[in-house]
């Protein structure tokens, strides 16, 4: 495998009724959705080689989800079976262009189930690249099960990505989730978080001062996600930024695993950041062009074709570590 990811893997319904509120829609669509699964689809339709791990129920609903992820060619040979356990269930109200509420249900979730083995560890650790997020550290087994395949990715040069991904309902209070992050810190390449989430982890009561923190912490490379203003991402003393790409928004659930696929994605091949920013706007574009996470994700000659239309109309601009960008 090139790519290995940890974490949620969870079942979706969305609302078919636009502009209805969540309580009065009768009618839904169900997908794959969950962090870590979304990311997985997003990278092999990319066409990276990934496999993932993971825990789901012994249920049909378990099954579907498995068989998508097959489907996409996304090895789960390591999918654990937690009996007794249901994957966790995401429902989304669908108002274009800004209102997207969702109603969670993740009472003690499959996903926390997993339990990892030697075989395990060492197949996560095969990869030149290790994916996983914050949630899988909200309970236990997975806490330590995802704190052991990051110290074994790490000691087996696999380039170590987390993404934060705080789910309130996963956790008793915001700050559990903080420390949780931070304890992982040390053995993470790449850490990705949007606004709220940085200064989560940081404690910090700005996105510049959670920013400095983590550098100061020695993060290798910092993605900062900032929703319709950009991403910028610190590496070294040298910080990238880049603005959002221009499309018609249908649903914004899942831009951020778009992005994280194809920015992840151009990082494998050993694209450079700014290339890197590029192909993770066109994925995350495109996927809030269309409706659902998993679904949405873009083949690679989509995200380029959509490059090529709007590449030259905004360019990465590299700053300094002393001049933070302030866009709009």
């Amino acid at each position: 495998m090139e790519v290995t990811v940890l974490g949620r893997i969870g079942y979706d319904l969305y609302s078919e009724e636009p502009h209805v509120p969540l309580p009065q829609v009768r009618r839904f669509s169900r997908y794959l959705g969950g962090s870590s699964a979304n990311m997985a689809v997003g990278l092999a339709r990319l066409g990276a080689q990934v496999g993932i791990v993971g825990a789901l129920g012994a249920d049909s609903l378990s099954q579907f989800l498995l068989d998508f992820l097959r489907a996409e060619k996304v090895d789960t040979s390591h999918v654990k079976t937690a009996p007794g356990f249901l994957p966790s269930l995401a429902i989304t109200e669908v108002s274009p262009p800004d209102r997207f509420p969702q109603v969670f249900y993740r009472r003690d979730p499959a996903d926390t189930q997993v339990d990892l083995g030697p075989a395990d560890l060492e197949y996560l650790a095969s990869g030149k690249m290790f994916i996983t997020n914050g949630t899988s550290l909200c309970a236990s087994p997975s806490r330590e099960s995802t704190y052991l395949a990051m110290e074994q990715a790490k000691r087996a040069r696999s380039r170590v990505v987390l993404d934060v991904d705080y789910r309130s309902m996963s956790w008793r209070r915001p700050e559990d989730a903080g420390l949780a992050v931070r304890l992982a810190l040390p053995f993470v390449d790449v850490l990705i978080g949007n606004d709220l989430e940085l200064k989560l982890v940081t404690g910090a009561e700005t996105l510049d001062e959670a920013v400095a923190l983590l550098r100061h912490a020695g993060v290798p490379m910092l993605v900062s996600k900032m929703g319709e203003l950009g991403t910028r991402v610190c590496v070294g003393e040298s910080e990238v930024f880049l603005s959002p790409y221009k499309v018609k928004v249908t649903s914004t659930i899942g831009a951020g695993d778009g992005f994280a696929s194809g920015f992840l994605y151009a990082l494998l091949r050993g694209m450079t950041v700014g290339d890197c920013l590029h192909y993770g706007n066109a994925a995350a574009a495109i996927v809030v062009s269309r409706l659902s996470c998993s679904e949405a994700m873009p083949t690679l000659a989509e995200v380029e074709r959509l490059i090529e239309t709007q590449k030259a109309r905004i360019t990465p601009t590299a700053q300094s570590s002393s001049r933070r960008p302030h866009p709009g």
